[in-house]
């Protein structure tokens, strides 16, 4: 246990002896484990709302659950195992959980969807009142919520969240308390959830956009991510403060695992979005058969009356040509 490390302060366990796997992945939550904590909240508010979902007769994929209990893994791995500690030590360490909690745990969180279960669990309330039903309903398709959905703010939220971060002061200031850490994790996790939200499209949102909009959206972002990775790898100087001193005893090159840290941002980019873009494509997929099945259904309802309409308007133009000429 160690109170303080590069200017540190809190109650925060920072490991003494040099990193391996087996330490990196040992359990070891930190003396105030918010984060192990609160994903056991998510997991039983989940699997509550998943019960009551089917006791109204509603169907809920458990694959679904599968997949939201996977992403509550993934950030307790990075914050209750020996990353959380190693990460406020060394620079590439942090840089694993920063691309953990804003770009994997976001997005199979999301696939999850947890608004919509909480959409179906919830009962209506009575006519005339308003229930937490109602009110999630009214934040969905608030002016706030339509604002954060919007990529003209979650974008640049998104890549203010590595450059503003870590070449401005306010990094340092962050690892300098408990307090500040953790809701700097706490804001890389919200950042990737505000991002990935309209673009994975599968919980209901303020505004519904176009398959081609979100892998834009997409599109844009992510070059902005693979850049900062290269120059924070080819950056000749520390750009965090705070890690310039690591244990004396470990024989970590401070500027060189910086690279290695910048080297993790590049690539960790490819997993999460070869993700989103398989869930995209099959939600487009999706769309239009759908769209081609009501169509059918349509069609067979007014015998094509669409189709017969469109040839006879062929007929009509045939039939005027000779006289035109």
């Amino acid at each position: 246990m160690d109170g303080m490390s590069g200017g540190m302060s809190g109650p925060m366990w920072m490991p003494m002896l040099a990193p391996t796997l087996s330490r990196l992945l040992a359990w070891h939550p930190q003396p105030v484990p918010v984060f192990p904590v609160g994903c056991a909240v998510a997991l039983l508010a989940y699997t509550v709302g998943m019960v009551a979902a089917r006791r109204r007769g509603v169907r809920w994929p458990v694959g679904r659950w599968i997949v939201f209990v996977t992403g509550l893994l993934t950030v307790v791995a990075v914050t209750g195992t020996g990353i959380g500690g190693y990460g406020m030590r060394l620079f590439s360490v942090h840089m694993v959980q920063h691309m953990v909690l804003s770009m994997l745990s976001p997005v199979l969180l999301l696939l999850g969807a947890p608004v919509t279960l909480a959409l179906r669990a919830l009962q209506p309330a009575r006519r005339g009142r308003r229930g937490p039903r109602e009110v999630l309903l009214v934040v969905l398709h608030s002016r706030v919520a339509r604002v954060l959905a919007s990529p003209f703010f979650n974008l640049p939220l998104f890549l203010v969240s590595l450059y503003g971060l870590y070449y401005t002061p306010v990094f340092d200031a962050a690892m300098s308390n408990w307090a500040g850490h953790n809701l700097m994790l706490v804001h890389f996790l919200a950042v990737g959830l505000l991002f990935f939200w309209p673009i994975l499209g599968v919980d209901p949102g303020p505004h519904r956009v176009g398959h081609p909009v979100r892998l834009a959206e997409l599109f844009v972002g992510v070059p902005f991510h693979a850049v900062f990775g290269i120059a924070v790898m080819m950056s000749s100087s520390l750009i965090a403060g705070y890690f310039a001193h690591p244990p004396a005893g470990w024989g970590v090159s401070p500027l060189q695992d910086q690279s290695t840290g910048g080297g993790i941002a590049w690539a960790f980019t490819e997993v999460p979005t070869a993700l989103v873009l398989v869930v995209v494509f099959l939600d487009w997929w999706r769309s239009d058969q759908r769209l081609a099945r009501r169509t059918d259904r349509a069609a067979a309802r007014d015998d094509d009356a669409e189709l017969a309409e469109y040839n006879a308007r062929l007929q009509s133009l045939a039939r005027r040509a000779p006289n035109d000429r």
